[in-house]
């Protein structure tokens, strides 16, 4: 599979409900700028946006401009000045935007706090500072945005009903998952080399491809460099991956064998790259290979693991498959239930969050990029804002879904115990092989551990909701 900008959005649409966190308050790392009305973040919800006017009095700016001045004075370092004399005059001038941020930094969280205090406010955004005026000797004035929580009512969320799955594992359940599972154990075997090929056998190919767009070609005697080439490719004959031109080129064939084709792709194929292209392939035939299906038997239960015949590991294998597939049809009917929720309850939802949830689903997606083997310099020619777009719709489900399971928790009060983190975090020490202790204190730091009790308090009133619908 290729590396594309749709293996990011397909690599997130698989990963499992996201981490949506929020925050009480939020303090503001504004550097101050001389009157400039400005904004910076993410546009926000209208219906969900705030906003405080501030004035902090000329005395107490002066104050703290003269605590910062004199700090600037101690630690300034000028030549022809010895440490702590530099006049006062010449720190002004020569550190005025320095001294001019510092004292809006130490003000602004302080008493924008105690603001929103006051009001009752609590932000899940952070402050975008707009209209600041800052004059020397004049009270600092600015107005914050900010969002704020949407109200809304749950009232009847213990109505909504999803249908519960059948989860009972059947005999055909447990043969399909026998036949993938021996299917997954195949080995490529080499046919005798004078087998002529046939369909549903695999040649292993050396090839170049040229492709033929009416260019001029290379002068006589030159030698042009292909534009496609492999070397030990696996083709298998008739195989539904496979172009038909090759399968009826490489019919009868035997190892050793040169042959020429020409391939036309059309329009619409999925290879970006091939699309509408005609190519002319040089190809050696290198081996004849068959794909060969283990058989279930006592030998194959023994290589599976610490079963004494086939029987034995039948009788595993059938109770890890009924709890897979219990444990899968009811997380997608509690998926369901979710989304029914999330239909029956209207309310305006966070722009800040979105876009904290569409970041979050973007980190996974080039993570799973980066695994995959796409270099940094890749990842950086993709379309980010065509990306964000793709992400929006998702991002969106999985905060108003937060919002309404949190509501739902505190009503059907519900608690995370330390005992039920503390077995998170042995799974992933089992998963890691780092240490528990490792793991919480960097989860505590990065604010991931708030975030997992989060998730597994709305995963605990899903579970409540769901197993009360018949």
């Amino acid at each position: 599979m290729s590396i594309t900008e749709e293996t990011l959005t397909e690599t997130d649409t698989l990963a499992e409900t996201a981490e949506v966190h929020t925050h009480d308050h939020a303090d503001h790392d504004h550097a101050g700028h001389d009157h400039a009305a400005h904004t910076h973040g993410p546009a926000l919800n209208p219906e969900c946006r705030r906003e405080v006017s501030i004035e902090i009095p000329a005395a107490e700016v002066d104050a703290q401009f003269a605590v910062t001045l004199k700090g600037y004075r101690k630690q300034a370092r000028i030549p022809g000045f010895r440490a702590g004399k530099v006049p006062e005059s010449i720190i002004r001038k020569r550190f005025a935007e320095q001294l001019q941020r510092d004292v809006v930094e130490a003000l602004l969280p302080r008493v924008f706090r105690a603001e929103i205090e006051k009001q009752g406010l609590a932000p899940v955004s952070q402050p975008q500072v707009v209209d600041m005026q800052f004059h020397e000797g004049q009270p600092l004035k600015f107005k914050a945005e900010f969002e704020v929580m949407p109200e809304f009512s749950i009232d009847g969320y213990d109505s909504v009903t999803v249908e519960k799955p059948d989860t009972a594992l059947t005999d055909e359940d447990l043969d399909k998952a026998l036949t993938e599972l021996r299917e997954s154990r195949y080995t490529m075997e080499p046919l005798p080399e004078d087998h002529a090929l046939v369909d549903g056998d695999y040649a292993q190919i050396t090839f170049e491809g040229f492709f033929i767009d009416g260019e001029a070609q290379p002068e006589a005697g030159a030698e042009r460099k292909a534009d496609l080439n492999g070397r030990n490719a696996m083709i298998q004959l008739g195989g539904p991956d496979t172009v038909e031109a090759f399968t009826e080129a490489l019919r009868g064939t035997t190892p050793g064998q040169q042959l020429t084709l020409e391939v036309n792709y059309p329009e619409d194929f999925a290879e970006k790259k091939l699309a509408g292209k005609s190519v002319k392939y040089e190809i050696t035939v290198n081996a004849a290979k068959q794909r060969v299906v283990p058989e279930l038997n006592d030998d194959l239960a023994k290589e599976l693991g610490d079963y004494e015949n086939l029987e034995a590991f039948k009788a595993s294998f059938r109770e890890h498959m009924a709890a897979r597939k219990k444990r899968q049809l009811e997380g997608d009917a509690r998926e369901k239930l979710i989304r029914a929720l999330t239909e029956k309850f209207t309310f305006p939802v966070p722009e800040s969050l979105v876009q904290q949830q569409i970041d979050a689903r973007l980190e996974r997606g080039l993570r799973a990029l980066a695994q995959q083997g796409m270099s940094g310099d890749d990842m950086r020619k993709l379309d980010f804002d065509r990306l964000r777009e793709g992400q929006r719709e998702g991002a969106t489900h999985e905060v108003r879904a937060a919002l309404v399971m949190d509501k739902i928790a505190d009503a059907e009060k519900v608690e995370v115990e330390d005992a039920e983190m503390d077995r998170e975090l042995e799974a992933a020490s089992m998963e890691t092989r780092e240490p528990v202790e490792a793991i919480r204190k960097r989860l505590i730091e990065d604010g991931s551990y708030a975030k997992i009790r989060e998730q597994i308090r709305r995963e605990k009133a899903a579970t409540i909701l769901y197993g009360r619908k018949s």
